[in-house]
């Protein structure tokens, strides 16, 4: 990480001197390093806003995880999957709360919740934290799951889809089959990525995992009782099965009904949990206070990463580094299927969620392209299939203090890489 944000900075200051040296002045124009100081300083206020701005978001779902653990809702889904993910994860118990974590940020990932998958998502970095035997660098079990969070298969990419409503677009779900299709691909890469590249990553030296399990008392104090980690077995493969085939049942109804269910995901998700912590007996609202207590102190702690990578972006963009590359691969990237239009798309898309946001939304309110277009759709679709990489890796990794992130990076960029092929093949397919 350390060489990619210099890398970026150092990009950005020599194009934009360059651009400094070369520069004739305009009236009402600012001089490149103007621009690149100006972008510099509103990049570091944004990132701090946004910062603040998910406080609101983190606090309300880490009270609703707080339910769910309670409850018990991560031990059942964490046996409802334990044959996949015990095989994915083998250095997480099988009844780890971490894998319960792991389980809600890919379902909400899924679902297209970026804003509900954060707080999921570290809270599993945070669980996952607790079986590292070497606090600040990566595990293997952190570089997986970030590098599967980065690409985890969508069924619903709610947001792109009002997007495009708004647009004008006749069948603003018609980007649910590609978007399906190129995160099975980036998935699978990320997977496969992962389990190579930790072989050629540096890894901390692995304690002994116990068979036992610890139980953290209410206060946090006094002695550890000790839980059998087999005390809990997963539940027969038939059941796992039908919960895999439930799911596969979804896709057709997001297909025909995406626009009409969108709006419903979000009240239902926070009825489910505390009706479900109702049944179990919990007290919902106590617990959901204790839990969302977090929610303020990790949006405090993730803000000088977010300063760093944002700030560094947002150099990149103003030096006119990311508008002279598109120059030069545009005329290359149109011969295999992706367009000089939406390459600024794939470019940003693993730099900044906001910035890869305008673009979408400018390319398809262009009336020269539109939503329903060939790029229309392959925009669209890369917006719903690729993560914003460095920004989860920020985040997720500055929740719980991690600077070294081993082959992180490599595997998440090989998973967007994925993506962007199999983005590119599904829309030639049906709609060039």
């Amino acid at each position: 990480m350390n060489t990619i944000f210099f890398a970026i900075v150092v990009l950005a200051f020599t194009f934009a001197g360059w651009q400094q040296i070369t520069w004739i002045p305009v009236n009402g124009e600012l001089a490149p390093m103007e621009a690149l100081s100006k972008a510099m300083v509103e990049s570091a206020a944004g990132s701090v806003e946004l910062a603040l701005g998910l406080v609101g978001v983190m606090t309300l779902f880490l009270g609703l995880v707080k339910v769910a653990e309670a409850g018990g809702m991560l031990t059942v889904l964490a046996r409802l999957i334990r044959p996949l993910m015990v095989r994915l994860f083998p250095d997480v118990p099988a009844d780890h709360p971490a894998m319960g974590a792991m389980i809600l940020n890919m379902s909400a990932n899924a679902l297209g919740l970026g804003n509900a998958a954060t707080p999921f998502g570290i809270r599993a970095m945070q669980e996952l934290d607790k079986l590292n035997p070497r606090r600040g660098t990566a595990t293997d079990a952190m570089a997986l799951f970030l590098a599967i969070n980065t690409s985890s298969v969508t069924l619903l990419p709610t947001g792109v889809i009002a997007l495009r409503a708004a647009a004008g677009s006749t069948d603003p779900a018609g980007i649910l089959p590609t978007t399906l299709f190129a995160t099975m691909g980036s998935t699978a890469a990320a997977i496969a990525a992962a389990q190579i590249y930790r072989r050629f990553s540096a890894r901390p030296k692995q304690a002994a995992v116990s068979h036992t399990l610890p139980v953290e008392r209410p206060d946090n104090e006094g002695a550890e009782e000790q839980l059998p980690a087999a005390a809990r077995d997963g539940y027969p493969l038939w059941i796992s099965l039908m919960a895999l085939g439930a799911m596969a049942a979804i896709v057709p109804l997001t297909i025909l009904y995406g626009k009409t269910i969108s709006p419903w995901i979000l009240p239902a998700l926070m009825m489910g949990f505390l009706g479900f912590g109702v049944l179990r007996r919990v007290r919902i609202y106590e617990v959901f206070v204790e839990g969302a207590k977090e929610g303020f102190q990790v949006a405090i702690r993730i803000i000088p990463y977010l300063v760093a990578i944002l700030v560094a972006v947002g150099m990149f963009r103003a030096s006119g580094a990311l508008e002279t590359i598109v120059s030069w691969l545009g005329g290359w990237t149109t011969i295999v299927g992706l367009p000089a239009e939406a390459l600024p798309m794939a470019l940003m898309r693993p730099l900044s969620g906001s910035g890869a946001y305008g673009i979408l939304a400018s390319i398809i309110n262009d009336p020269a392209i539109g939503p329903d277009s060939y790029t229309g759709y392959l925009v669209s679709t890369l917006q719903g299939s690729t993560e914003t990489t460095f920004y989860v890796l920020a985040v997720y990794f500055g929740a719980v203090q991690v600077r070294r992130i081993r082959h992180t990076l490599a595997a998440a960029l090989t998973a967007d890489l994925t993506g962007l092929i199999f983005a590119i093949i599904a829309c030639t397919y049906l709609y060039a």
